[in-house]
């Protein structure tokens, strides 16, 4: 599956969990849900500068088994969190009725 792809289905991830789950939107509340182990989906976006604000998610999403999806752009992953200013990171706590998409998105990324 392209990165598109894989990009655009976790951005509908984060829509619906938004609305009927939770969702935690921010580098530090993402961080601390993935260190506490409750975040199911990781979004984080390319365009954040300086990149080293959010380096340490991929390796800690991957030492926690959590699968991560890089999106192009803050400003997508904030109007997908409902924000009406850009975020680095968003978190998918509890799935709501995303729980599929996830699901689909974790088989294609082939963990």
């Amino acid at each position: 599956m392209a990165d598109k792809d894989l990009a655009e289905k976790a951005l509908q991830a984060v829509e619906s969990a938004r609305t009927t789950g939770k969702i935690k939107k921010g580098t530090n509340e993402v961080t601390k849900a993935v260190e506490r182990g409750v975040a199911k989906l990781v979004v984080i976006a390319k365009d954040v500068s300086p990149p080293e604000i959010l380096m340490h998610l991929p390796l800690l999403a991957k030492e926690k088994g959590i699968p991560l999806v890089e999106v192009d752009k803050r400003e997508e992953l904030g109007a997908a969190a409902g924000l009406s200013v850009p975020t680095a990171g968003v978190a998918v706590v509890k799935e709501g009725e995303a729980k599929n998409l996830i699901k689909d998105l974790v088989e294609s990324m082939g963990k």
